[in-house]
């Protein structure tokens, strides 16, 4: 690791999550223990950005491009690590990494591209484990409160039954907030590398996408309404799915299958029971086609500040026993879960890695496996967040 004098710098620094991001390290690290910068494009719009969310006005900025590996480069010379809010990242990602692995620097993401993801793993693993560097994708909504959720509730199995249950189910319970302009363009991107390139159809079909080498049971594919008899509720399709249960089962892998190597696990919208949840659950297919459609919302564009701090976020887990017992636990976030608390995940699970967990091997991670109960404690005390078992 360097010991250079940045701890992060937030890179896209001017767009709107990474705003946000730059605002909560100027709200909740003003003590100067952390030392932070604001990285973009422009000189000019950074030192705005910086006045308008009442960042300190010694707060550095750093001219850098993801076109231009030399400004790169003297960005991460200065830097433990980099959190990085420009997406898709297919698109404008690639730069970055390199030059991370190369200059052994962390790096955080909000990335939701499970191809790209792969693609990059496969590239860069050896890499960075040789250089030091520890890459840390999906630090935001997807995938930080379903990894843990999981890990969690798998904690409680295991004081409860003994071992870890073989089947885990994420359920969404309620979720407030706007998809972001983001996520909207990095699916867009994925559809349209999978339609010039037919063989990445099979790494995103795949669920076991992201644990190379390894291939395990058959999941369940959350493709269409269903009714559990289980739960008393209909559930539909979870958009977030595709990439979540990616990083689970990469969670499982990396931490040397705790949850054991027949895990099956898999993510939908609870809906309601009856005619009612049913209706719902065709709904949710519909808006779910919506959101990636020409109405959705465009990189940069997001909720206003009341919409951000209105929304929340409440999702159950489900660890199944093989004689049919289940424990339950639930995580809820108090802010809308693409950018109010997308912004405090990544930003604390970087300070993590920094402060708690600074033992953590060189290489590719998912926030889960390298940092566990200490990035769980860590949400909760600082990120709104919170972890119950429940009855």
């Amino acid at each position: 690791m360097s010991t250079s004098k940045l701890d992060i710098v937030v890179y896209g620094a001017t767009g709107f999550t990474g705003q946000l991001v730059a605002e909560y390290l100027a709200a909740h690290y003003r003590d100067g223990s952390l030392k932070w910068a604001m990285a973009g494009r422009s000189k000019d719009k950074l030192a705005s950005v910086r006045d308008a969310i009442g960042a300190p006005a010694d707060t550095p900025l750093i001219v850098a491009d993801a076109g231009d590996a030399a400004s790169l480069k003297v960005m991460l010379a200065q830097t433990k690590s980099v959190i990085s809010t420009v997406g898709p990242y297919q698109l404008y990602g690639n730069e970055l990494i390199a030059a991370c692995v190369e200059s052994g620097t962390d790096y955080f993401d909000l990335c939701g591209e499970p191809v790209w993801m792969r693609q990059m793993i496969d590239k860069y693993e050896a890499a960075a484990k040789a250089s030091g560097a520890r890459i840390v994708f999906s630090c935001g909504f997807d995938s930080v409160p379903f990894e843990l959720g999981a890990f969690f509730v798998q904690e409680e199995a295991r004081r409860v039954f003994g071992a870890p249950a073989q089947r885990v189910k994420g359920r969404v319970r309620d979720m407030r907030g706007t998809l972001s302009g983001g996520t909207a363009a990095s699916a867009k991107a994925t559809f349209d590398a999978v339609a010039k390139d037919l063989s990445l159809v099979a790494i995103l079909n795949n669920p076991f996408a992201l644990t190379p080498g390894f291939e395990g049971p058959k999941q369940p594919r959350g493709s269409k309404p269903a009714f559990e008899e289980d739960l008393h509720s209909w559930t539909a399709p979870f958009m977030m799915a595709l990439i979540n249960t990616r990083n689970v089962h990469r969670s499982n892998m990396l931490m040397g299958f705790p949850y054991g190597k027949d895990f099956v696990y898999d993510e939908m919208v609870l809906t309601g029971p009856g005619e009612k949840g049913e209706a719902n659950a065709k709904r949710v297919m519909a808006l779910n086609a919506e959101k990636t459609g020409p109405s959705a919302p465009k990189p940069g564009e997001g909720p206003s500040k009341e919409e951000r701090e209105n929304g929340r976020y409440d999702l159950l887990y489900l660890a199944v026993a093989p004689d049919g017992r289940m424990v339950r636990a639930g995580v809820k976030g108090d802010r809308d879960p693409g950018y109010g608390s997308t912004s405090k995940m990544i930003s604390e699970c970087a300070i993590c890695l920094l402060r708690d967990t600074p033992d953590v091997a060189p290489g590719f991670w998912t926030p889960g496996a390298a940092m566990q109960h200490k990035l769980i404690k860590r949400l909760v005390d600082h990120a709104g967040l919170t972890f119950e078992v429940e009855k």
